[in-house]
């Protein structure tokens, strides 16, 4: 980095921390302590992921006083999230002025932090944000707000105790469990899910197929044939990637008999599709999520263009897979339309299937969460399995139960991710509206600790005695006169 930019991101730094002051940050920790009965230390929330979404819910929380929290997240420091991972997108969809995660600070936004790197005049010239530069800001992010993110902390079970707490336990148990009172799952947009991995592969020996979400070995790819399923964002982005570490040639088989080319959603983008979509009934919501799968976003422009620049890239459409088979040393994919490709790997963009039975840390009662299966039919022709499994959550976004009763501690776990889109939008799992999401789920963390403590901040009030005034503001007409001597000596 450049020493003028160097002195540049340091006053921005300081300029953050002087609006964080200005703002009362972080306002003083008003929930009561909790210990269990042996006396342990129990958190008030516990943020699982420290990406984009944990980030910037954690800074929700402490911004409505709420500090008695943790952060963790399994990945190494400075990898979390999609990022510098799987994500292989040479820039964000988003447009590189929308403000995300910066809670309405100025400050704090991508924008202030690419011109204090990079001037005004290189702002003017960036087209969009380049992925890596994205997970940078996020690193500065969670550096200027000192966010005490855990790495390496893996939850593999939240489990329920009779108290009314949760213990969540660790994989491989090298790490003691820890207690909660709350728990806020941020694991944007995988999820409360897992890879979509249609059935045709799975009698194919591992090594020949990858889900896009998988660490792929592209250097292993060159010189292979590749074949990409779908035609999405996930799956152009593979494309790219193996094109251009040297595949002898890459095909991307659709089911659709067209390209996808508009993105229905943008048609209605606005602040009171952010505000509103949780207040319209279930029928609204569902067909307009329905309507939105079904004609798929497409991939952005820039990455299709990164795909077809190559002469030894093919898109071929109404070809939904039938069956693979491994024939010799290739793989033979056969279509419903007839047409035959042989390859030798496969890579599946298919994206990610919300699945609450997928998720280790809820195993033992993802039956008993309560799903839009459980509570709306849609009208014909309006049929999606894939929406019908999404979490039918509550305005704070916490689970409900499936039969009331049975679970109710599901009301203390928060679906902070892509999976609280059908029942309040897409305000945590995506960039454009996370910190609406996150001041939402803040202000419901708050209530519930408030009516959940509400005797003990009784007792509180009834036992403050700090007074305000001292008996010297004021004379009481109606008193009797001092005497003299004391009026000679206080005059």
């Amino acid at each position: 980095m450049a020493q003028g930019s160097e002195s540049r991101l340091d006053a921005l730094d300081a300029r953050v921390r002087q609006d964080l002051a200005f703002l009362n940050y972080p306002p003083a920790n008003w929930v009561p302590e909790t210990r269990d009965t042996s006396g342990r230390a129990v958190s008030d929330v516990v943020v699982i992921g420290g990406g984009m979404c944990g980030l910037v819910a954690a800074f929700a929380l402490y911004n409505a006083g709420i500090s008695n929290l943790r952060i963790v997240d399994r990945s190494p420091d400075g990898f979390e999230g999609p990022w510098m991972t799987y994500g292989r997108m040479e820039t964000l969809r988003s447009p590189k002025q929308l403000v995300g995660p910066a809670y309405g600070m100025a400050s704090l936004t991508f924008r202030a932090w690419f011109t204090a790197r990079f001037g005004e005049r290189e702002w003017d010239r960036l087209f969009r944000i380049p992925r890596p530069m994205w997970m940078e800001y996020l690193r500065w992010y969670r550096k200027v707000l000192a966010l005490p993110v855990e790495n390496g902390v893996d939850v593999s079970r939240v489990k329920p105790l009779a108290s009314g707490l949760f213990e969540l336990e660790m994989a491989g148990g090298t790490q003691a469990p820890v207690l909660t009172r709350k728990v806020v799952l941020a694991m944007g947009r995988e999820g409360l899910g897992r890879p979509t991995i249609p059935g045709f592969v799975l009698t194919l020996p591992q090594e020949r197929w990858s889900h896009s979400s998988d660490m792929i070995d592209f250097a292993a790819l060159r010189q292979k044939r590749v074949t990409v399923i779908g035609v999405g964002a996930s799956a152009v982005d593979n494309a790219a990637e193996a094109l251009e570490r040297g595949a002898a040639e890459v095909r991307l088989l659709a089911r659709r008999k067209s390209m996808p080319t508009v993105n229905k959603l943008m048609g209605i983008g606005s602040y009171g599709v952010t505000a509103g979509f949780a207040e319209i009934s279930a029928e609204w919501r569902w067909r307009i999520m329905d309507y939105s799968m079904k004609h798929q976003t497409p991939a952005p422009h820039n990455s299709t263009l990164r795909v077809s620049r190559h002469g030894n890239a093919f898109f071929h459409f109404d070809c939904a897979v039938q069956s693979v088979e491994v024939d010799g040393g290739e793989l033979v994919i056969r279509t419903e339309n007839g047409r035959v490709f042989r390859t030798d790997h496969i890579i599946l963009g298919t994206g990610f299937t919300v699945d609450t039975f997928s998720r280790p840390e809820l195993e033992p009662y993802a039956n008993e969460i309560s799903v839009w299966a459980d509570h709306y039919t849609p009208s014909p022709g309006e049929e999606n399995i894939d929406l019908a499994r999404f979490p039918w959550l509550s305005s704070d976004f916490s689970f409900t139960e499936k039969q009331e009763g049975r679970a109710p501690w599901l009301k203390h776990i928060h679906c902070f991710n892509y999976a609280a889109t059908l029942s309040i939008g897409k305000v945590s799992g995506d960039i454009p509206a996370i910190s609406e999401g996150a001041q939402w789920l803040a202000r419901g963390l708050a209530a519930r600790f408030f009516i959940e403590d509400v005797d003990r901040h009784w007792e509180e009030l009834l036992a403050y005695e700090k007074p305000e005034l001292d008996g010297s503001e004021w004379t009481d007409a109606d008193a009797s006169p001092a005497p003299l001597s004391q009026r000679v000596q206080t005059s």
